[in-house]
């Protein structure tokens, strides 16, 4: 099992999480609960992470990462493939009919 990702959110991981699993990629999310003990650790060590749980998906796995980030940060909208309804660039399934976008 290896680290893959801090997210800056709970949903953020999670959303990430859904995308690995979309992949095959069995994930974890650690630290949903870590956010009560902010101010006795650092922030950052309450932040939510993801870890990959098998060693050999580490790969793909950040190559979805490096989408995920990438993604995000264009900002340009994403029509889906399945009912080619326009959906905002950051989103990584389709509001409507919630199929994996990109």
């Amino acid at each position: 099992m290896k680290k893959l990702y801090r997210a800056a959110n709970l949903p953020e991981a999670h959303l990430l999480r859904g995308l690995l699993a979309q992949a095959g990629i069995e994930a974890l999310v650690f630290n949903e609960n870590a956010q009560g003990g902010v101010g006795q650790l650092p922030f950052t060590e309450a932040w939510p992470e993801v870890w990959v749980a098998q060693d050999r998906d580490l790969a793909r796995a950040r190559d979805i990462v490096e989408s995920f980030e990438g993604r995000s940060a264009t900002g340009a909208d994403l029509r889906c493939p399945s009912c080619a309804e326009d959906n905002p660039g950051s989103f990584q399934s389709c509001w409507r009919c919630g199929a994996a976008l990109g």
